[in-house]
């Protein structure tokens, strides 16, 4: 399996995503410019987390306007994988590839700290490898992570199963205390109908090595691969 690892102006997970992929992965990873529009050689496109375009009028919302994305909606339609990881997965959401939106944290403020995941879904290229259940240690870092969507829209996301990760205890259990800002339903990550595109919050490249603090967020690298197989 091939990845691309998308750069915008004002990424900065970036280099932490190629080095997982080439260094622990064992992988063939390239970074692929914002303006490049051809990305047939990859079979798994990576967006990033950080601060893209300066995160000017919403997160993403400027992003989402750059050459490279409409090569990712492409590569999405074929059914190609796509993993967008915090400002990754805000760009996806402006983007139309995933529903919903993404608001300021409940508490205005920027949070950066590990929170435990609970896996809903694990019958996702992106979660083969873990659990249904399974509590995840992964770090998060962000000022709008507070997902949103309409009654209508998470009835759907129930419906056909694309919740894939929640904020939760240690334990697994889900409470309004172990939602780190506001996100409905304290909902972490979700996946699109056909399940080859996933946005998270949460950064697993940040949780793949022992001297981070956690391995839990190699699973989902591990579950990619071994769809690939």
């Amino acid at each position: 399996m091939k990845f691309g690892v998308v750069v915008f102006p004002g990424s900065n997970c970036d280099y932490d995503c190629y080095h997982i992929l080439k260094n622990v992965m064992k992988k063939p990873v390239e970074f692929v410019w914002h303006k490049e529009r051809d990305i047939s050689s990859f079979d798994c496109i990576v967006l990033p987390g950080g601060f893209s375009y300066g995160d000017y009028l919403r997160t993403g919302a400027i992003a989402r306007f750059s050459p490279v994305m409409e090569s990712v909606a492409k590569h999405a339609q074929k059914g190609k994988l796509v993993i967008g990881i915090c400002n990754g997965f805000q760009i996806l959401l402006e983007a139309g590839l995933l529903p919903g939106a993404m608001l300021r944290n409940r508490s205005l403020q920027f949070v950066c700290k590990f929170v435990h995941l609970r896996v809903e879904n694990n019958a996702t290229p992106f979660t083969k490898k873990l659990k249904k259940g399974q509590v995840l240690h992964i770090p998060i870092a962000h000022g709008e992570g507070n997902y949103f969507a309409e009654l209508e829209g998470l009835k759907k996301l129930k419906d056909n199963d694309q919740i894939v990760v929640r904020y939760s205890d240690a334990l697994g259990g889900l409470s309004d205390a172990y939602n780190p800002n506001g996100s409905l339903e304290n909902i972490a990550g979700i996946c699109n109908v056909e399940k080859n595109v996933f946005g998270l919050m949460p950064h697993p490249e940040r949780a793949s090595e022992k001297a981070l603090g956690s391995v839990d967020g190699r699973g989902i690298f591990e579950s990619l691969l071994e769809s690939a197989a």
